[in-house]
């Protein structure tokens, strides 16, 4: 069959593609990598320190991940070719399209493979630590802020991330005025510097009696969360540090104890919170390990361009500002207004479908480079 015939065409473009990238994510050095990450979690005491054995536990997770993929990606490979040449001695002619729900498939994967090997800057590695601030609109904003923070840990879900809460302020009446979470995972910065930025929403408010169509905006700020002890001397006289009650959902969620801390940064305005850990001291290390991250890119960065490629623009939270917009009435339709790139699919995006703006806009940045 002619239809055939150019499927195998089509087909055969990647080949060469598949071989390159392969070879690009240096899958010898993975697999020893691999092997020793495992050595080092069958050993004693492995769980001793559950942190580090955590991150060394996503490390290896992710790690294998990328070998399952690229040999899944081979096999696929030769199973369409395989089918193609079943094909060519059938007369069904429903079988191209099984060919072609196939390659489809193969494509789609490859891409996402593509867009992976593109995370090769300095801090792409790193995990993320994300804080959504409800924009003005009261509870209006707050739910949408609380419909973000949903969409996001359902997306580190499906990518096998693990999410910490490290400060959540509830809104008064719902949703959420300001949260900040750390989302672990092999390149979870890479991927999450692509949502920071004011994000739009437009729908029916369902806390208008009127039923009226109500915009709403959230800005996100997305750090790297750079693990080193960072060689940064902050003098005690250009630091405030507030101690004060944890906020929680009530019950034996509530922290009944002043452990919560804030840090402000005085000469650059910087303010970091952290609630999560148990104890007061916890919490300040951790607040500090953000602050020092932040500053070091402060330093790092000398000019406020390339500050902004790794901080993220700080922008008005309001009309003009959004990077996105997701868009329920009177029609359905989310758009990255960088990219371009669109998505009907309104409930599948906020139940963390979101890959096809992070590729979009990974491609559009290398682009740029």
């Amino acid at each position: 069959m002619i239809i055939l015939d150019n499927l195998k065409n089509e087909v055969m473009t990647y080949e060469e593609p598949l071989a390159e990238l392969a070879r690009s994510l240096h899958l010898e050095d993975n697999e020893k990598r691999i092997e020793e990450l495992q050595m080092e979690m069958e050993a004693p005491g492995f769980w001793d320190n559950p942190d580090k054995a955590n991150k060394l536990t996503i490390e290896l997770k992710s790690l294998q991940g990328i070998k399952e993929t690229v040999d899944g990606l081979k096999q696929q490979f030769d199973d369409i070719l395989t089918l193609i040449e079943m094909g060519e001695e059938e007369t069904d002619e429903s079988y191209p399209d099984e060919v072609r729900a196939e390659l489809d498939e193969f494509i789609a994967k490859f891409e996402d493979l593509r867009i992976s090997n593109l995370l090769n800057e300095e801090y792409d590695k790193c995990n993320a630590i994300l804080r959504l601030n409800a924009g003005a609109g009261g509870t209006e904003s707050c739910d949408w802020a609380g419909m973000l923070y949903r969409m996001y840990t359902r997306w580190a879900e499906r990518k096998g991330f693990s999410v910490e809460v490290l400060d959540l302020l509830e809104g008064d009446e719902a949703g959420i005025k300001n949260v900040t979470f750390q989302i672990n995972g092999l390149n979870a910065y890479g991927y999450m510097k692509s949502e920071k930025g004011v994000h739009r929403l437009v729908r029916i408010s369902p806390f208008n009696a009127q039923g009226k169509r109500q915009t709403s905006f959230v800005s996100l700020d997305v750090m790297p969360d750079i693990e080193e002890d960072l060689d940064i001397d902050i003098p005690e006289e250009d630091m405030r540090i507030d101690v004060f009650r944890s906020s929680g959902a009530g019950g034996q969620k509530v922290n009944k104890t002043s452990s919560a801390i804030r840090i402000t940064h005085l000469p650059t305005g910087i303010v970091v919170q952290c609630q999560n850990e148990r104890s007061q001291y916890q919490n300040k290390d951790k607040a500090m390990q953000m602050l020092k991250a932040k500053l070091f890119l402060l330093k790092k960065e000398a000019n406020a361009e390339k500050l902004s490629d790794i901080r993220g623009e700080v922008k008005e939270i309001g009309w003009g500002s959004q990077i996105r917009s997701y868009v329920l009435q009177p029609y359905t339709m989310v758009k990255d207004h960088r990219t371009n790139a669109e998505n009907a699919n309104t409930g599948a995006v906020l139940d963390g479908d979101i890959d096809l703006f992070i590729n979009e806009y990974l491609k559009w940045n290398n682009a740029s480079k």
